[in-house]
């Protein structure tokens, strides 16, 4: 196969792109690029064997049907920062390679994340793992952001302490807290790039995660822009249904009367037929 570069991607290298208010993700590096899938999924050498046209129409093929392996030949690794707790979401992609930094081994930086006003809001009433759409009144969500970084300062206050009276890094940090930020070299191909993507731009994925999944699509556009062109359409645009929602599609095209799906399975397929 033929050495794969995007000038695009090449631009870009090791440029920190801002998320949150101390967090960033830069692409470190990557291997391979659309001609990569294109390559391995016809196991071909060199280029200009097919047109523009064709190679689209393959990768759109490819991810429709499903065909992972050659969209696993693409690789990228991102340094990424981030507050703890969006690391722990991150990690429970278990198909990446990391490397994060250690707290047993360095005395971890006086960062942490403090969200803005605008994202401090209560318990959503109808989701048991998220916050409700509308924040809280200035005044509640200022005490809330006092609240959170009196906590934050006392915390490293006492962690300095520890550090200086030479108790071992690995005792002093274990009271710290998740809104500390973490930093780590993330690998990850692209098929499992685009299943976290999936996941964690869902409006269902917590505000933070999705905004680091957001620059990392951005990036991928870079690496790969058939292939996110493709998965944006055919994924994150669609929708996969269910042998009772496909027959009551049918029903519907057909000009059926009545209804085959009970309450709750006609509000799952009306969320997906409205985006949602």
């Amino acid at each position: 196969m033929a050495h794969c570069v995007s000038a695009e991607a090449e631009k870009i290298l090791d440029r920190e792109f801002p998320v949150l208010d101390k967090g960033f993700v830069r692409l470190v590096d990557y291997l391979g690029s659309d001609q990569r899938v294109v390559q391995s999924a016809r196991v071909s050498y060199g280029e200009g064997t097919k047109t523009y046209r064709e190679d689209a129409g393959l990768i759109d093929y490819l991810l429709r049907n499903r065909h992972t392996s050659p969209f696993e030949q693409v690789v990228l690794t991102f340094h990424l920062k981030m507050p703890i707790f969006v690391a722990r979401q991150l990690v429970r992609h278990r198909t990446a390679r990391l490397n994060e930094i250690s707290g047993r081994y360095s005395v971890m930086k006086d960062d942490f994340y403090l969200p803005s006003a605008g994202d401090i809001a209560p318990q959503s009433s109808d989701n048991r793992q998220g916050r409700g759409a509308a924040a809280l009144p200035p005044a509640g969500a200022d005490a809330v952001r006092k609240a959170f970084e009196a906590g934050q300062k006392e915390s490293y206050a006492a962690y300095s302490r520890l550090i200086d009276s030479g108790l071992a890094r690995e005792l002093a940090r274990i009271n710290l807290p998740l809104s500390l930020y973490t930093e780590m070299y993330w690998q990850i191909d692209l098929h499992n790039l685009f299943h976290f993507l999936q996941l964690r731009l869902g409006s269902h994925a917590q505000k933070e995660i999705r905004l680091y999944a957001e620059v990392l699509l951005d990036i991928c556009r870079k690496v790969a822009p058939r292939c996110c062109e493709s998965f944006e359409r055919h994924v994150l645009g669609g929708a996969s249904f269910s042998r009772d929602e496909m027959a009551e599609l049918k029903r519907r095209l057909a000009g059926g009367g009545g209804c085959l799906l009970d309450g709750k399975a006609l509000e799952r397929l009306e969320e997906k037929l409205n985006g949602r």
